[in-house]
């Protein structure tokens, strides 16, 4: 399968360098705004936070390449004016972060489209260890895969909500900083994903606070499972001076009564069985660089694990917010090819 990434911002290198280990598709094309060529190769090549490329990229006649891959450059500004035919595309995976327009992308001629955000109007918002059994192809085009926090805390949460009914609760994330912060104290940012004109603390200095913030995780839960709510959860986020790996403070009350060994179980039972690298069980003394570049995207550290009056749940979980959250959109666009190849068996 021929796949065109649109964007190759923290999130679309990640899942550049991650797919070039995959057999199920191939990145033949990448659209971006950043008309330097040569910049493109050198951000795909270093990266300060997971380090060099060992086959890097050179950049010849509009494209770039290695001893693996060849890939084509494009720069417009929006994906519906490009002629897919034309390239022999067969899907896009868009992590330019940018609003859509969800009809004109189902009228494009590809196979399926994936999002890297959540969006209602998707055919499907999907999380590996969540919903992958839902995907079909026939029906799925536009497929959001979700959010990373939304990544990391629905595999825990839907757990706990089939075994033991969540009443309440509430979630905490502690998010990494990311590239639209200032670094200094500067004028207020908005957020048109997010409808946000002016958001004044992400206007001051990332590298100097701890911002604190709302978080749409609860809502993009609920575009994956509708048991997961606003209207039982509560959630709240706090911006924080690191480069990767976020965590998610939990807090459930449900209807019935456990155990902290019933909990650690239900996880252990859930590692063994799992397809995917989805749900991690940590007992040992880690720090959140310890998670970086870690595929494994719901890290629950039993350290933290209590059960307060049979009914009160507490959890802390690890996840590496890029390369976790990308190992996934590469999980789920594999998790397609091959559903595709069985059909067309």
């Amino acid at each position: 399968m021929k796949v065109l990434l649109n964007g190759v911002g923290r999130i679309g290198k990640a899942i550049l360098r991650i797919s070039l280990e995959s057999t199920s598709f191939e990145i033949v094309a990448i659209n971006e705004l950043n008309r330097n060529t040569k910049n493109i190769a050198y951000t795909i090549n270093y990266d300060s936070t997971y380090g060099k490329l060992q086959d890097k990229f050179s950049v010849c006649n509009g494209f770039i390449e290695n001893t693996k891959s060849k890939i084509k450059l494009l720069n417009y500004e929006n994906i519906l004016d490009i002629d897919f035919a034309s390239l022999d595309i067969d899907a896009v995976i868009d992590a330019s972060g940018s609003k859509v327009d969800i009809d004109g992308l189902k009228s494009l001629p590809l196979k399926a489209i994936f999002l890297t955000h959540p969006n209602k109007n998707a055919d499907l918002n999907l999380i590996i260890g969540v919903n992958d059994d839902e995907l079909d192809i026939n029906k799925h085009k536009v497929i959001s895969t979700s959010s990373c926090n939304a990544t990391a805390l629905l595999p825990v949460l839907k757990l706990i909500e089939d075994n033991f009914e969540i009443k309440y609760g509430n979630i905490t994330t502690i998010h990494p900083l990311l590239n639209h912060q200032k670094v200094l104290d500067s004028s207020c940012i908005g957020s048109q994903n997010r409808d946000i004109d002016c958001n004044f603390e992400f206007g001051r200095s990332s590298v100097q606070n701890i911002i604190p913030s709302k978080t749409t995780t609860i809502e993009a839960c609920s575009y994956v499972f509708d048991k997961v709510n606003s209207t039982k959860i509560s959630s709240s986020s706090f911006r924080v001076p690191t480069a990767t790996v976020g965590a998610i403070d939990i807090s459930l009350v449900v209807n019935k009564f456990c155990s902290k060994k019933d909990i650690i179980q239900l996880f252990e039972e859930f590692q063994v069985a799992q397809e995917y690298d989805v749900l991690l069980n940590s007992y040992d003394s880690m720090v959140s660089s310890d998670f970086q570049g870690e595929h494994f995207t719901t890290i629950v550290d039993h350290r933290f694990t209590d059960i307060k009056q049979d009914e009160m749940i507490k959890l802390n979980v690890w996840y590496d917010n890029e390369w976790g959250y990308a190992s996934k959109v590469v999980d789920i666009v594999d998790l397609y090819k091959n559903i595709n190849n069985i059909k067309e068996i």
